[in-house]
């Protein structure tokens, strides 16, 4: 088969959902609606660009106006996967499926896990909750400060955090320390999904978390469609944290971000590179910076600022490029708690090919977007999703 497109470009709008997800309820996210709140909020979104691809003919967003003739192919993906994090939806994204939840630890570690931090590091813990990640720095960062104990800490997901004073634990010991620890909670009775680094610098009062943080995932428990693009001798340009979220399995290059922003500058350095296969891009400070901080108006200007960008994308793709915006789950900023959401997720496919797009059958599952991928470069389809690539040709 003749690959339909040279470049595959995957964005993904990290925490962008677009309405409860028909299991929402069981995830006690029933009403959540992360771009319809944020729009509502903000009076209205503006973004043009967004408007071109369809956006607002997915699901109409205050502010952005429906597209007459939609530049992209567009419509919603529901997540098959149990659970509602990062790593779930991104290997979803790749053709996995996942039934079981990772652990997450809503009272806090085991103190058995604990004591082996403790002993391994050589350094008391304190913390051990689930927290946001600025609060407590304000909490026990100046503890951290005198005494040089790791400030250990979780949120809904499953993830176990661990913060550190760059000048008081140095990066290359936090990693390290971060290391030990996903070694020891790999497995059960732990299986924690993701151990994060979370440096941070300033004084009391005056904390701010550095762009140093490091994420230690699981490895994919099967091989996704990026393994097969390697092997297939075919670029993979993971930008952000997606190196990070799939343990560098299939990945040939890394580039990392420091904001979205950056994200948005090193996606506009790969579109000038010579390759042939897929970049793909994750934007971490919708969910991180403003989702999970309940802020609905720093999360409705930085959609804005994203926006923003897309001209410069428009402009560098080439005609046999492919252009793929979606998300990996809800982050609801109006919704009670500091937690992700259940909702499905836009999906806006463009090509300069396109002369016009037009509405796509609802997704069943994220891992379509990994079947199209590999259908176009003529690799194994995985065994979960369905390619659409015949449909947008």
């Amino acid at each position: 088969m003749t690959q339909a497109f040279k470049r595959v470009h995957l964005i993904v709008m990290d925490s962008v959902g677009i309405g409860e997800a028909p299991d929402a309820e069981a995830y006690n996210d029933k009403g959540s609606h992360t771009l319809g709140h944020i729009a509502e909020k903000m009076n209205g979104l503006t973004m043009p660009n967004m408007a071109k691809l369809g956006l607002s003919n997915i699901e109409e967003i205050q502010g952005i106006d429906k597209a007459e003739k939609p530049m992209a192919y567009y419509t919603k993906m529901e997540e098959a996967s149990v659970g509602k994090d990062t790593m779930t939806g991104h290997w979803e994204l790749m053709g996995l499926h996942i039934d079981t939840p990772f652990q997450v630890y809503p009272e806090g570690f085991p103190e058995e896990l604990v004591k082996k931090i403790e002993e391994a590091t050589g350094r008391k813990v304190i913390g051990n909750k689930p927290a946001s990640g600025t609060a407590i720095l304000d909490e026990l960062g100046p503890e951290h400060m005198e005494t040089g104990n790791l400030i250990v800490y979780t949120s809904a997901d499953p993830v176990l955090q661990i913060a550190a004073h760059e000048e008081i634990i140095p990066l290359e010991e936090l990693y390290k320390i971060c290391e030990t620890v996903r070694e020891m909670t790999k497995e059960a009775p732990y299986m924690v999904g993701r151990i994060i680094a979370r440096p941070f610098l300033g004084q009391p009062g005056d904390f701010k978390r550095t762009s140093n943080r490091h994420d230690y995932a699981l490895k994919p428990f099967e091989r996704t469609v990026m393994n097969d693009l390697k092997d297939a001798q075919k670029d993979v340009i993971a930008i952000g944290k997606i190196s990070d979220i799939y343990d560098g399995e299939g990945v040939t290059e890394s580039v990392r971000t420091k904001s979205n922003m950056d994200g948005m500058d090193q996606l506009v350095n790969v579109l000038d590179k010579e390759f042939t296969g897929l970049s793909f891009l994750n934007l971490v400070d919708f969910d991180a910076t403003f989702g999970h901080r309940r802020d609905p108006i720093g999360y409705g200007k930085a959609l804005e600022e994203f926006d923003a960008r897309l001209p410069e994308v428009f402009e560098k793709l080439q005609d046999d490029d492919l252009l793929i915006i979606t998300a990996d789950h809800g982050n609801d900023p109006v919704h009670p708690g500091t937690d992700h959401t259940r909702e499905y997720v836009p999906l806006l496919v463009y090509s300069k090919k396109f002369v016009e797009g037009k509405e796509l059958p609802l997704r069943k599952t994220f891992a379509d977007v990994g079947a199209t991928i590999a259908d176009n470069f003529g690799i194994a389809l995985p065994k979960h999703g369905t390619s659409f690539l015949n449909e947008i040709k």
